[in-house]
């Protein structure tokens, strides 16, 4: 409405407006002849536009059936999860291996298939960005964003501060020591077999930091070992449920033109830490608290070490080594965080996991900046 129409009456104002849509509907049908024309003339100046205009419009249905397969990835993932969780728990019935063993060791290695399959499949063609930044970046959010999102999801509960502070620590050893095998730039067979022996010497370490005196897992025989194949599994579905995922997450950022390293420490590894999310959230429902702590931090070790070298040593790899030691060094400072927060703590609750999430949040700034 131009001014002072107000006072000159409604009919004055009803013929401005009128001229301004008639105005408005002129001005849009120029734009679209002026287009149409430009669209034409690159078309028959410019060599292959016609391809890459037909390329724009037919990523469209492409997009639609990458969404489709985030959904069906995910609810594959949940349903690998509840089930497997069934399994692991009967595992634990009747013996003297603590759930928190388990939960390093057995849940960690079925739910971090994602990252382990992603490591073998960059090395193996050449791309050892993706690799690193979905390890690390993986490692980083399960002790920040993944975490913080238990209180949310499944209730308040108390945390043993002991199991806590030794398997944090341990974590943030491994980090540090992946950062200085990754910082001259490159990942060869043997930066991969000491990552992998340091994961084998402290899974050993935990073994016999917990109260197993005699395993009896032999003396179930046919029971146990059922369980045990069952479990794997179904967390096999739930890493194949995730990678579905992650396929797609990296597809739709390709086509918003991600850089591959923000695809990797920020997209794939959401994607690949979601199979933690619905196992651990899972067994916190059930009352397994101990597992799934146990299931966040072993899994964080072991993207930190077995995900990050499994691949180099089949294909070893050059990383960009700049990229790769900032995002060590934030991984880092996260997992110090959470392991000293909930140490002090004693308690993982909505205050804790308020803070964890702040914390996530504010990795992004510290890992994208110099990027570009």
């Amino acid at each position: 409405m131009a001014p002072g129409a107000a006072t000159l009456g409604p009919a004055y104002a009803k013929r401005n407006t009128q001229k301004h849509r008639i105005s408005c509907f002129a001005t849009q049908r120029l734009r679209s002849i002026f287009f149409k024309e430009a669209a034409f003339r690159a078309k028959t100046t410019i060599p292959g536009f016609g391809r890459w205009t037909r390329s724009c419009f037919l990523a469209r249905p492409v997009m639609g059936l990458w969404i489709l397969a985030i959904v069906a990835g995910l609810a594959l993932a949940m349903l690998g999860s509840r089930r497997a969780l069934v399994h692991i728990s009967a595992i634990a019935a009747g013996t003297r291996i603590p759930p928190f063993f388990l939960g390093i060791t057995l849940v960690a290695i079925g739910t971090d298939m994602p990252e382990i399959a992603n490591s073998i499949a960059s090395s193996l063609s050449g791309h050892g960005d993706l690799n690193v930044g979905d390890s690390i970046g993986s490692a980083t959010a399960q002790v920040t964003l993944v975490l913080s999102l238990f209180p949310i999801l499944g209730g308040a509960f108390a945390v043993k501060r002991n199991e806590i502070g030794l398997i944090g620590g341990v974590t943030l050893l491994s980090v540090a020591m992946s950062v200085v095998l990754i910082s001259d730039g490159d990942l060869s067979r043997s930066d991969a077999a000491i990552l992998i022996l340091a994961w084998l010497m402290t899974s050993v370490a935990m073994w016999r930091q917990g109260t197993l005196r005699n395993p009896t897992l032999e003396e179930t025989e046919g029971g146990k070992l059922y369980h045990a194949v069952v479990a794997l599994t179904y967390l096999l579905l739930v890493g194949v449920g995730a990678t579905l995922a992650v396929k797609a997450f990296t597809e739709l950022s390709i086509l918003f033109s991600v850089p591959e390293y923000l695809i990797s420490f920020f997209g794939a590894s959401i994607g690949t830490s979601l199979p933690e999310l619905f196992v651990d959230v899972t067994a916190i429902r059930k009352g397994e608290h101990q597992l799934a702590i146990g299931g966040i931090f072993g899994a964080s070790l072991i993207d930190s070490t077995l995900s990050l070298a499994i691949g180099p040593l089949i294909a070893p790899t050059a990383v960009t080594a700049s990229l790769a030691i900032r995002g060590g060094i934030v991984a880092m400072a996260a997992v110090a965080f959470a392991t000293i927060l909930l140490a002090l703590a004693g308690r993982h609750s909505m205050k804790t996991g308020l803070l964890l999430l702040l914390a996530y949040a504010a990795i992004y700034p510290l890992v994208i900046f110099d990027i570009f």
